[in-house]
């Protein structure tokens, strides 16, 4: 495929834009991408970031050839080759692929955003309201152990690896 902005190279950057349920898709050379501000984001860190998802999903799953997402139209395979999800219903469409890959990126697939003071909005008839985040056992055993590295106090940490262990296995 020829590039969409000069017409002379070959496409290797391929962009893909969802606004308003509107799917538009540009194939641009290396050179035009990087003129229109699509460089490699990743380039300058030392790390193929590119692949990382890919790597991840790539261990041990075979293709999910016939599903696409219904908004921006990725398949499963393109994920895997580029890394990259394609938009938020990726997610949703692909779940059953994602999640192992999510657990062992993350090490949870329960997303934790950070909030002020450990606490969250809710919204309650009409009226918001800060309330305070219950923590699992699980994750309060986790932060304890991270507070306990960063005090270098590792024989409590030892104590507390192990009981995050038992609990992993048998809970």
């Amino acid at each position: 495929m020829l590039c969409q902005a000069c017409g002379k190279k070959t496409a290797t950057t391929h962009i893909k834009t969802v606004i308003n349920g509107k799917l538009t898709e540009y194939h641009l050379c290396s050179e035009c991408a990087q003129q229109k501000g699509y460089g490699d984001l990743f380039s300058n860190w030392g790390m193929d970031f590119g692949n990382l998802l890919g790597g991840f999903i790539g261990n041990g799953f075979t293709s999910v050839k016939a599903a696409r997402c219904p908004t921006c139209g990725a398949s499963f395979d393109e994920i895997t080759q580029s890394g990259k999800i394609g938009c938020a219903d990726c997610y949703k469409t692909f779940r059953e692929q994602l999640l192992p890959v999510i657990q062992r990126i993350h090490g949870t697939s329960r997303h934790k955003g950070k909030v002020p003071g450990g606490s969250a909005l809710r919204v309650t008839g009409g009226h918001h309201q800060m309330m305070p985040v219950k923590e699992s056992p699980l994750d309060e055993k986790k932060r304890l152990l991270k507070q306990a590295i960063e005090k270098q106090d590792f024989e409590t940490a030892a104590v507390l690896r192990d009981e995050i262990k038992e609990m992993e296995n048998h809970g």
